[in-house]
This record gives C-alpha cells, structure tokens and sequence, in this order.
C-alpha cells in the first residue's frame, strides 16, 4: 500500500527551515497535489521531481540558474510561451533555487494557473535530492506487521512469533543488554528503495514497551535516550516458534539461509525455538553476530560442509 497524495502546503511545512524557501506565488491552492496517477505509476522518487523536462508531466519541476537565464535571455513572447508550457505540465510545485529571482511572467502566470510557486537560495541539487528524498519516504509501499522491532549491534532486527511467546520480555532483556528499541506490538514497514526496507514506530505507540504484567512502560524515561531509536533498516527476522513447532516444521541445520519476503524484497531470517531454560537473548544476539559474518561473505556451514568433503576425501574419521 502506497500513500497517493501530498499536498504542496505540507511539503513546504516540511523543508521550510531546511531549505529556507519562501512561498512567492500560487497561494490560492495550498492543497495542490501530486497526480494519483503519476504517484502510482512512479518507479521511484526521481520520476517524481527534477529539472524542466516537458516529457514528464505533473512532476516537481526545479528552475535553476540556467533555467532562469534561459528564461530571461528570450524576448517577451518567446518567454511567456515558455513559461506557458511550463504551466501546461500541470506541475503540483514549481520551485526556483540557486538563488535566483524568478522572473516576473513566472510569478505571474504560477498566480493565474494556482500553482504554488518556492524560492529557496540553497542549490538546484540540494533541494532536488531533500524533495526526492522526503517523496521516497512519503510514497513508499508499506505495511503493518506485529512484532518488536530492534536495533542489536547495530543491525534492525524483528521479533516475531505468536502471541503468548514472550517478544517483549525478549525485547526487554535486550534493551537492558544494550541494545535499542524500535517499536513494539506494531512496526510500520516502508519499502525505500529496490532492496532496501525501513522500519519506524507508529508515533502512538513511540518509545512504549507492553510487558504483560507490568504494562506499558517508556522505554526512553527507563533507559535513556540511547535505548531507542526513530527507525531501522530492516536486515533480520528472527521468529520464535514453540519447540513442538521446530521439531515438526523447520530444519535443525537449514542448508541454505531462510528468507522472508515483506514487500517483494528478501529479507533474512531465522528460527529460534522458544523452551524452558533456554536463553534467548543469547541466542538471538548469537544469530545476529551469525549474520552480520554471512553479510561480509563468511558462510560457517559452508565452511563446516567443505571441511567434512575435505575430511572424507583423505580418509580421515569423522568423529
């Protein structure tokens, strides 16, 4: 699911202290917005923004220095005709940077068409890359899932498993081992780009921690700053299935590393056997250091598998 709208108002809210823009002209549609159909069909932010182009239609168009100049440099009929066409590819924002003033005829013509019309002094490439990525984030795919999502030695990790399996009590344990929350019970998952996922906390939800028995508790008021976190990439599922699951369901020794797909892009994972006496915290730090190892190309089974081919091959006991 993809969000198919934003107006030019919240995008200027968003970036007005960053980009120090002033809103010039266009003030009667400050709920301007983005086509559905060009959201929709967009494959990435970039087809969302950049310079004038008139083959893309309904795009974030940005007026550079030369952009500008070659406005300015036409005579008065060449320039409204121009600045016309502009108009015609009913862009939900016009934005001028570099800078620069823009020109009458466009201050004009943005008031008559209603198109909001910023003009900001940071560069025509550092407003392009701020707006495209505020509009990946804003307009990526996303979804819900349940479970507690992690930071643990620096790689995002997800708890899932069913309910009653203890994810939070883990989650705790964590947390007091060092390691950051993300968000517990309901993590929002955004697709950013091709290969990548990104998990955030639902803001109602920001910083608390569901403990059965105890209840809610503020994750950051307990621990401090450094045992939370805004958002994660997401790198690893970890899924706890009771034992009787395990025995009866997944491989003791997978002999290939288990994916998840969530989104249409792959993500790690591993099973964890939730019985008495078992450590978990433990083991899922464990199964972290195993595949931050597996990211840098170091496979441990593989290792294991070659060296019982080469132990086989001399002749050598096995045992």
């Amino acid at each position: 699911m993809k969000p198919t709208s934003m107006s030019a108002e919240a995008l200027f809210e968003q970036h007005r202290a960053a980009l120090r823009w002033e809103w010039v002209a266009g003030h009667a549609q400050p709920d301007r917005r983005f086509d559905e159909a060009a959201v929709r069909d967009a494959r990435s932010a970039a087809d969302l923004v950049g310079y004038l182009n008139y083959i893309h239609p309904y795009r974030v168009q940005i007026v550079g220095e030369r952009e500008v100049a070659y406005l300015k440099a036409s005579s008065p009929e060449d320039q409204e005709r121009r600045i016309s066409r502009i108009v015609t590819l009913e862009p939900p924002v016009i934005i001028v940077a570099d800078g620069e003033v823009p020109p009458d005829r466009l201050v004009a013509i943005c008031d008559r068409a209603e198109i909001p019309l910023f003009v900001t002094a940071e560069s025509a490439g550092h407003t392009i890359d701020v707006v495209r990525g505020w509009l990946a984030r804003l307009f990526a795919d996303r979804t819900t899932r349940h479970g507690v999502f992690m930071d643990i030695l620096g790689l995002g990790v997800l708890l899932t498993g069913e309910s009653g399996l203890g994810k939070s009590e883990l989650g705790l344990e964590l947390i007091s081992r060092g390691h950051g929350l993300v968000a517990d019970d309901a993590v929002d998952i955004y697709r950013i780009s091709q290969t990548a996922l990104e998990g955030r906390c639902p803001e109602l939800l920001l910083n608390l921690l569901e403990v059965r028995g105890i209840g809610l508790l503020d994750i950051k008021a307990i621990f401090g700053e450094t045992a939370v976190r805004r958002k994660m990439r997401v790198q690893l599922i970890v899924h706890l299935v009771r034992k009787e699951t395990m025995e009866r369901e997944f491989e003791r020794l997978p002999y290939e590393p288990l994916y998840e797909e969530v989104l249409g892009i792959p993500v790690r994972k591993v099973v964890i056997a939730v019985d008495a006496g078992r450590n978990l915290a433990v083991l899922v730090e464990a199964a972290v250091r195993n595949t931050v190892l597996q990211l840098r190309g170091i496979d441990t089974y593989q290792e294991f598998v070659a060296r019982h081919q080469r132990a086989m091959e001399k002749g050598e006991p096995l045992g």
